[in-house]
């Protein structure tokens, strides 16, 4: 019993910190989401040291008149919805055009960006929490992560289920024990029945 009870005390710790932890990575790829934030994964290095391949960037939307040469925004870069992040060097607002550049690349990006393009700017990263988004949202990722959100749960129950599981499996013993004895009862009657009888039979003859 003493042995239960512990191993339940740290089954209890150990499932609580597990889901804790879990809890807090769900809420960091996508509770932050709630209140404005759009996360993308870094896929290149050309805004190093500032952001690193494998980097999760948390933009927040912003009017394109906000924006300065200077600031890191994260736009559409072409029909293909392919995403970036880089630097404003120039701003059109007669055309509405942000010209950009890369940290990390010696030269401009190709082609401007209009402001109709623009995402936001990138307020803060985590580092190589981008990997672990890529691969929760991507088969076979997204089925594993499914599959220990339900194996958490599970663990998380299961202490609850033995302890209920344990007065059942009890009763049920008595329950058989109680039966055991009471046929060894109607044996033992039944056998003195008997031999009561075999006594009056003799007792009979004896007359």
């Amino acid at each position: 019993m003493v042995l239960n009870k512990t191993f339940n005390k740290i089954w209890n710790i150990t499932t609580t910190v597990i889901v804790a932890i879990v809890v807090v990575v769900a809420i960091v790829l996508m509770g932050l989401r709630l209140i404005g934030f759009q996360a993308y994964t870094v896929l290149s290095g050309s805004m190093e040291p500032n952001y690193s391949a494998g980097d999760l960037i948390y933009v927040k939307s912003i009017n394109p008149n906000k924006i300065k040469v200077g600031d890191a925004i994260t736009f559409v870069m072409n029909e293909e919805l392919t995403v970036a992040t880089h630097r404003v060097i120039k701003i059109d607002s007669q055309n509405q055009h942000f010209y950009t550049k890369g940290d990390a690349n010696d030269t401009p990006d190709a082609n401007p960006v209009h402001f109709n393009n623009l995402i936001g700017k990138p307020k803060f990263a985590i580092s190589g929490l981008g990997y672990v988004s890529n691969w929760i949202q991507n088969p076979p990722g997204t089925y594993i992560a499914i599959t220990v959100g339900l194996l958490l749960i599970l663990a998380v129950f299961l202490p609850d289920f033995l302890k209920n599981k344990e007065p059942e499996e009890q009763s049920a013993a008595n329950t058989q024990e109680i039966a055991q004895e009471k046929a060894e009862l109607e044996k033992i009657r039944a056998e003195i029945v008997a031999a009561k009888a075999e006594l009056e039979e003799a007792k009979n003859k004896t007359e």
